[in-house]
């Protein structure tokens, strides 16, 4: 009895020795340090890069939607008189609503160009020549080292014989395309290498399909993403486009807007920021919706 009560004596001991020892602070370890840096200087980014492209926005929210002189803004004044009666100024212009025609069709026309002509070259560059990929990514460059007022400049010398053609205003069809090249090439490019499309086109041209029910069954569904990826920035680029509709004088509805921001600065100003913020949203509900799709996306239609 004697041994068995000194064991047992000796294990409480040992086992509150533990406890006592587990509830000590411990000294940071420099592993730990490093852990905790290395998680505070991502966060510590992202919160300036949030403030670095909120804090404009607020103050061009304010000045747009708040009936009060820029020297009477404070924070005394900063409940006072907000309301939307610069944009909705704008909305009754006449200029406002050809502008915004204009450049819808603008865009619808410019997505369909763009993916009628990159689609199947980006899938024939990666499964006939993938060596030229490179070459094909660095013309799809040019149009940022190249800016849009050469291009008019180019425009100019060729418009005395094609006057019929720029006097159309889908004229500027084709210069939108070049300007979203490097935006749609790369969206098309990503989606078509995430996939092993060859897989999927030797066993489709296997089962007897032909090229166009190859694209129609078996590719497109699995660029879905990519694809409304590339029109959303295409339209983007489009609706946000000044320089080249200024100087072929079509009325779009970026060039509205400056006209319309140099008579009426505070309505101009709340239509660029209607334009930022549904730009924005569109690009959220893209996300969410190429995510959902992207779960639950087939592989193949056959």
């Amino acid at each position: 009895m004697a041994f068995v009560e000194n064991s047992v004596g000796a294990y409480a001991t040992m086992y509150a020795f533990a406890d006592s020892e587990g509830d000590r602070p411990t000294t940071p370890t420099p592993a730990s340090r490093a852990k905790r840096f290395g998680r505070i200087v991502p966060v510590t980014i992202m919160v300036l890069c949030g403030l670095f492209f909120t804090l404009p926005l607020l103050a061009m929210a304010r000045f747009s939607l708040q009936n009060v002189p820029m020297i009477h803004l404070g924070w005394s004044t900063l409940f006072k008189k907000w309301s939307f009666s610069g944009i909705t100024r704008a909305f009754g212009e006449q200029g406002f609503r050809d502008g915004l025609k204009l450049s819808s069709v603008l865009a619808v026309g410019t997505v369909v160009l763009t993916l009628g002509l990159l689609l199947p070259t980006a899938l024939w560059v990666h499964l006939r020549v993938p060596k030229a990929r490179a070459f094909i990514e660095f013309l799809t460059v040019l149009p940022y080292v190249i800016p849009p007022i050469a291009l008019v400049a180019g425009i100019r010398v060729i418009k005395p014989h094609a006057r019929w053609f720029l006097n159309s205003d889908l004229s500027l069809i084709p210069f939108y395309v070049v300007l979203a090249l490097p935006f749609t090439f790369r969206a098309l490019d990503a989606g078509i290498r995430a996939i092993d499309v060859k897989t999927l086109v030797d066993a489709s041209r296997g089962l007897g399909a032909g090229w166009v029910t190859t694209m129609r069954r078996a590719l497109i569904p699995n660029l879905r993403t990519a694809i409304i990826s590339s029109a959303f920035l295409t339209a983007t680029v489009v609706l946000g486009e000044f320089t080249i509709a200024q100087v072929l004088l079509k009325r779009t509805l970026p060039q509205f807007m400056a006209e319309y921001q140099s008579r009426e600065g505070q309505g101009g100003m709340g239509l660029a920021l209607l334009a930022i913020v549904a730009t924005t949203t569109l690009l959220a509900i893209l996300t969410l919706a190429t995510r959902k799709r992207g779960q639950a996306q087939p592989i193949s239609r056959f």
